[in-house]
């Protein structure tokens, strides 16, 4: 941890102006340089490799420094999801579009629930506000529940069954409140100081300095109750949170966008969790799956072999 301790290091925004994805890149740049220099092995190829942010960064040193790698593998690297390029509602249509496959009836109990939060909120817990933090700790139960179902793990068909699975006649939010209770995503009870969370996170730094990732939905765009993103507001809470103001165009301008190169090559699944095609094999797992971590295997391959001596 640089500085000593992740208090030191997060403690306020001149130690934490080193974190960044420019910076990282440089890092790592100078730490395989520096590797095969040490380890007599200058004419070793180099292929990045990441998932998640880890993935974006390695889609860019890709870009940034191609003297150094000769390939990139990327796996749920979000790398256009700026400046617009994709659309704002764009991940939680598909996390709509999978409760809605695995449940139409789940689907619908999730949409109802938002209004019926907001009643019994008003009517019975108006004096405490409470109303927001519940509906973001169950769209982050959802959005979890799309995003980390590895299989032979079901995640949303499990909460699907048991929103499905209540008597008949049980309310909205008796099936709803049934499901979160049941910790299968997230813990029963995730609560937690907002500030104090969001100040020792290194991503909300980076999300308030150069990853502005503009995710919202309008009404009736997804299951979720009507959120679109406001650059306004979100500068307010980067503001109030560390005393900076973001800069929404920074990553298309550092890195590019849409158009990045026609020789990329994307491997698409409808099945997949988040990195699952990077993290270790386990037994007894589905074909497609086998065949998209032999078929990037293959591409790396075909890397090595094909580099100028």
């Amino acid at each position: 941890m640089p500085f000593g301790s992740p208090e030191k290091a997060f403690e306020n925004s001149s130690t934490l102006g080193f974190l960044s994805s420019t910076q990282a890149l440089a890092d790592y740049a100078q730490l395989i340089i520096d590797l095969k220099k040490n380890l007599s092995a200058q004419n070793c190829p180099v292929i990045a490799l990441g998932g998640s942010y880890g993935g974006m960064l390695a889609s860019w040193f890709r870009l940034k420094y191609p003297h150094i790698t000769i390939g990139a593998l990327a796996s749920s690297a979000p790398i256009l999801y700026f400046d617009n390029i994709t659309p704002q509602n764009g991940y939680d249509v598909i996390v709509t579009k999978d409760f809605r496959e695995t449940s139409e009836s789940c689907y619908n109990t999730i949409r109802q629930s938002w209004s019926e939060i907001d009643r019994v909120a008003a009517e019975y817990f108006k004096a405490f506000n409470s109303s927001q933090q519940l509906k973001d700790y169950l769209t982050l139960l959802y959005e979890s529940a799309a995003q980390y179902g590895n299989p032979p793990d079901d995640l949303i068909g499990s909460l699907c069954n048991i929103i499905d699975g209540a008597p008949k006649g049980a309310a909205v939010l008796g099936r709803i409140a049934a499901a979160a209770n049941a910790g299968i995503v997230l813990p029963c009870h995730l609560a937690y100081d907002y500030l104090y969370n969001q100040r020792s996170s290194g991503w909300a730094w980076q999300t308030c300095t150069e990853m502005v990732m503009p995710i919202g939905y309008g009404a009736n765009e997804t299951m979720f109750q009507y959120s679109p993103f406001d650059l306004n507001n979100f500068t307010k809470s980067c503001q109030e949170l560390f005393g900076v103001t973001p800069r929404p165009h920074w990553i298309t301008t550092e890195f590019g966008g849409h158009d990045i190169s026609s020789t990329i090559v994307a491997l698409h699944s409808n099945k997949g969790a988040h990195c699952l095609d990077i993290i270790s094999p386990t037994p007894n797992e589905p074909d497609w799956l086998i065949a998209q971590r032999e078929r990037s295997r293959s591409l790396n391959l075909g890397l090595q072999s094909t580099r100028p001596d």
